[in-house]
C-alpha cells in the first residue's frame, strides 16, 4: 500500500512539474517572439545559470527512480524541488494566453503523449516520468514547428481581412512611422497634434509588428477615422515592407537609424535598408519625413519626395528647431518652417525629444494644421510610458527611461540627467541585442556616463561588466559605482544616498524576463 502511494505521489509531482516547466518555457518562447533560433540561442546563453540549474533535480529524480520504493520516496523530494524551481513568479511582461499559445499547448500535450507513452512502455513508468522533466523546452519548439502551417494559414486569413478593410477606406490617410528609436514617442506626439484637426487612430502601445498592426486594423479601424498612424517595427530585413504591403501608407516618418537589434540585422547597412523600406513603399506622390540630424538618414538618398527636420542642419532641414531651453519642468524651442517661425513649450524632456516633435510639426503643417493651432497640443504632450517619463517624489525625482535602451538613446537620456541640478544617479542593467558589438557599446556607454553621473548603480553582473570597464577607463571613483542583483535593491540604495539633498534617478533600460 505504501509503495503504491509513493509511486502515485512520484508520478503526480513529476506531472505537475512538467506542466509548470511547460508554462515557463512557453513564456520565454513568447518573449523570444516565437522564433526557434532565438529560443535556442537563449537556451545556450542561459544553460549554466538557467536550464542546467532548473533540471538538476530531474537528474537526481532519474537516478533515484532505479532504487525501488526508498529511491522513489527521495525522488519525490527531487520532483518537488524541480516543481518549485518552475513556480510562476511576478513577471515584468507575463505570459499572455493568446490563441496561438493555446494552439501550441494543445500540440505540446499531443506531442508529449506521443513521445512519453511508447517510451514508458519499454522503459518503465517511473523512469520516463523523470526523463520527461528534461523535455519541456524542446517540446515547445517542436510544437511550434508542428503548428507552422496552421499559424501561417491563420496569419494569412487575418492579413487578408486587414487588407480588405484598408481597401474599403479610400479616403483614409495612412502614415507610417519607423526608426531604430523614437518611433513610439513620435507616434504619440503626432496623434496629439493631428487630433487638433482630424479624427486619428494610432496603433496602441508598442503594437508595431505585422500581426500587431493587423490586429489594430481588424478590431479598431473604421470609416470614422481620417488618419491612421501606423508604427512599424522590425528586427529583420523585409519586415517593414510586409507591414507597408498591408496598410499602404501615403506618408511616412523615419525617426532615426542606429545600431539597434544588430544581433538579428547583422549590419548597419541592413538596418538602413529596412527602415527605408517605408520610403520605397510610398506611392509616387507620397512624401517621406526624415530626421536630418541623423547621419545615416542624412547620407541616404530617398526614393520619394523628402521633407527633412531637425536642429543641426539648417541648409538641409525645411523644419528647423533652435533656441532650445531645457529644465526639469520641460523644454522650450522655436520651430522654423518655410512659412513662419513659432515658439513652443512642452513638458517633454531632451533635445532628441524636440527633434521628434519637430518631425510631427512638419507632418502636421503639411496636412494643414497652422502653427498657432499646435501650441496647446504641444504644451499638453505627455511622455510615452517609460520613455524619459518624469515622476516627481519629494527628495527623489525618477526619470523613467526603462522601456528600452540603445547607444543613441542612452546618451540622450544621460544628457537629460546631466541638465538637472542635484545628485545625479543612473540605474541600468545595460544594453542588449547589439550582436558582437554589445560589449563595445556598453563600454562606450560607461565612458559617456562617467561625466554625467554622480553615482552609477548597475543591475546584474554579465552585461554591466563592460559598463564598469568604461567607467574605469575614465577613472570613475570605485566608491560611486556599485552592482546589484535586482533593480529594487539599486533603487533602495539610491534613495539612501546623500540624505537631505535633491536626487535625480535615471532608470535606463529594464531587461525583459528572458535576460
Amino acid at each position: 500500500m505504501l509503495d503504491t502511494v509513493i509511486s502515485v505521489v512520484f508520478r503526480l509531482t513529476a506531472i505537475f512539474g512538467y506542466v509548470l516547466a511547460m508554462t515557463y518555457y512557453m513564456h520565454m518562447f513568447q518573449l523570444n517572439s516565437y522564433h526557434a533560433n532565438v529560443q535556442m540561442k537563449w537556451l545556450r546563453e542561459n544553460f549554466v545559470g538557467g536550464y542546467a540549474v532548473r533540471v538538476a533535480p530531474a537528474i537526481m529524480s532519474l537516478v533515484l527512480s532505479f532504487f525501488g520504493s526508498i529511491g522513489l520516496a527521495v525522488g519525490v523530494l527531487a520532483n518537488i524541488a524541480y516543481l518549485i524551481r518552475h513556480l510562476p513568479v511576478k513577471a515584468k511582461k507575463p505570459l499572455v494566453f493568446t490563441a496561438r499559445v493555446k494552439r501550441m499547448i494543445v500540440s505540446f500535450v499531443v506531442l508529449s503523449l506521443v513521445v512519453i507513452i511508447p517510451v514508458a512502455y519499454f522503459t518503465g513508468m517511473h523512469f520516463i516520468y523523470s526523463v520527461m522533466l528534461f523535455l519541456p523546452c524542446f517540446m515547445i519548439i517542436a510544437a511550434n514547428f508542428v503548428n507552422k502551417p496552421i499559424e501561417k494559414a491563420v496569419g494569412n486569413h487575418f492579413i487578408n481581412e486587414a487588407k480588405t478593410k484598408i481597401n474599403a477606406l479610400p479616403n483614409l490617410i495612412v502614415i507610417g512611422i519607423t526608426g531604430s528609436y523614437g518611433k513610439t514617442s513620435t507616434k504619440f506626439y503626432l496623434q496629439k497634434l493631428l487630433s487638433s484637426k482630424y479624427n486619428v487612430l494610432m496603433t496602441p502601445e508598442s503594437y508595431n509588428t505585422t500581426m500587431g498592426v493587423v490586429k489594430t486594423v481588424r478590431e479598431q479601424l473604421d470609416a470614422t477615422y481620417d488618419i491612421f498612424i501606423c508604427e512599424m517595427g522590425a528586427k529583420n530585413v523585409g519586415e517593414i515592407k510586409e507591414i507597408c504591403d498591408i496598410v499602404k501608407p501615403k506618408y511616412g516618418i523615419i525617426t532615426s537609424i542606429g545600431p539597434a537589434h544588430l544581433e538579428s540585422f547583422k549590419s548597419i547597412e541592413n538596418i538602413i535598408k529596412t527602415k527605408f523600406e517605408l520610403c520605397d513603399a510610398l506611392p509616387e506622390d507620397g512624401v517621406i519625413f526624415l530626421n536630418g540630424d541623423n547621419e545615416y538618414i542624412a547620407k541616404h538618398t530617398p526614393s520619394r519626395k523628402a521633407v527633412y527636420y531637425g536642429t543641426e542642419n539648417k541648409q538641409l532641414e525645411k523644419v528647423f528647431g533652435d533656441n532650445l531651453g531645457v529644465s526639469d519642468k520641460g523644454t522650450s524651442f522655436t520651430a522654423h518652417t518655410e512659412e513662419d517661425s513659432y515658439d513652443y513649450d512642452t513638458k517633454i524632456l531632451g533635445k532628441h525629444s524636440v527633434v521628434n516633435i519637430l518631425g510631427c510639426i512638419a507632418m502636421a503643417r503639411f496636412l494643414g494644421c497652422d502653427a498657432k493651432q499646435l501650441v496647446l497640443p504641444i504644451k499638453r504632450l505627455e511622455t510615452a510610458p517609460h520613455r524619459l517619463q518624469l515622476r516627481l517624489g519629494g527628495e527623489v525625482t525618477i526619470i523613467d527611461d526603462a522601456f528600452n535602451s540603445n547607444p543613441s538613446g542612452s546618451k540622450a537620456a544621460l544628457d537629460v540627467l546631466s541638465a538637472f541640478d542635484g545628485v545625479r544617479i543612473m540605474i541600468t542593467p545595460g544594453m542588449v541585442e547589439l550582436g558582437d558589438k554589445e560589449e563595445q557599446y556598453n563600454r562606450e556607454f560607461g565612458e559617456y556616463a562617467a561625466d554625467k553621473c554622480d553615482y552609477v548603480l548597475l543591475v546584474g553582473h554579465r552585461i554591466t561588466k563592460s559598463i564598469a570597464e568604461g567607467l574605469k577607463n575614465r577613472n570613475y571613483p570605485d566608491d560611486r559605482c556599485y552592482t546589484f542583483s535586482k533593480v529594487t535593491e539599486a533603487i533602495a540604495y539610491a534613495n539612501s544616498l546623500e540624505a537631505g539633498k535633491k536626487k535625480y534617478v535615471l532608470l535606463e533600460n529594464d531587461l525583459p524576463d528572458n535576460y
